[in-house]
């Protein structure tokens, strides 16, 4: 009997255990209230009594007068200026300009005359045989013959006045063809007729495909 009312018991007390392991077991799965953490800080400060604050007692001052008085602007000071001078502004007087007569006579301005003279240089050359040759021409004398084919005759020869920008030498030519051996009568040919410059042989020049001639310069 003792040993079945043991074993009973053991029983027993396994069925109780186990019902509370499943309880236990069954309480992890619910959800619990959350309630409020606990503030260290706060606790501390309510814990701590208070300091009653300090009492600041008015500044003795003066007393207020028993009858209002009166206050008076200070005076404003009055600061002294030196006299201005006005100076007059004296214009001058504009100069009076006296026109003088004139005992001048504008006299026209004639030109210088150029300086005549009697005889002409002149060079010519012979374009096939490289002859060249520089002689005098008498002017409105006898006719020079230069390499037995060309005759030159000069009508004037002049030098450029003193007025004058360039210093030149100006002569009229006149230029003939006619080889020596012609028969007496027979017409020359002219090859030129007109002035030469010295300073520019090519403004006025002859013009031939195997002679070629300018003047020179003008000689007394």
């Amino acid at each position: 009997m003792i040993h079945r009312g043991l074993i009973l018991a053991g029983v027993a007390v396994v069925a109780l255990m186990g019902s509370g392991a499943v309880d236990a077991g069954s309480r992890l799965d619910v959800p619990q209230d959350a309630t409020p953490a606990p503030d260290t800080v706060a606790d501390l400060l309510r814990q701590t009594p208070a300091r009653p604050a300090p009492v600041e007692s008015a500044p003795a001052g003066t007393p207020a007068p028993a009858a209002p008085v009166a206050v008076s602007a200070p005076p404003v000071p009055v600061v002294a200026r030196a006299e201005e001078k006005v100076v007059p502004v004296v214009e001058p007087e504009p100069e009076v300009v006296v026109a003088e007569a004139s005992t001048k006579t504008d006299e026209p301005l004639v030109p210088a005359r150029r300086q005549r003279r009697p005889v002409a240089v002149i060079q010519a050359i012979d374009k096939v045989t490289a002859e060249t040759m520089r002689f005098e021409v008498e002017v409105g004398g006898r006719p020079v013959r230069f390499n037995d084919t060309l005759i030159f005759k000069v009508r004037a020869c002049d030098m450029s006045a003193p007025d004058e920008l360039t210093d030149d030498a100006i002569a009229y030519v006149e230029v003939s063809l006619q080889p020596r051996g012609t028969l007496p009568g027979t017409e020359t040919r002219q090859l030129f007729r007109g002035w030469m410059f010295a300073s520019s042989p090519a403004v006025n020049g002859l013009q031939h495909p195997v002679f070629d001639a300018w003047v020179v310069a003008c000689k007394a």
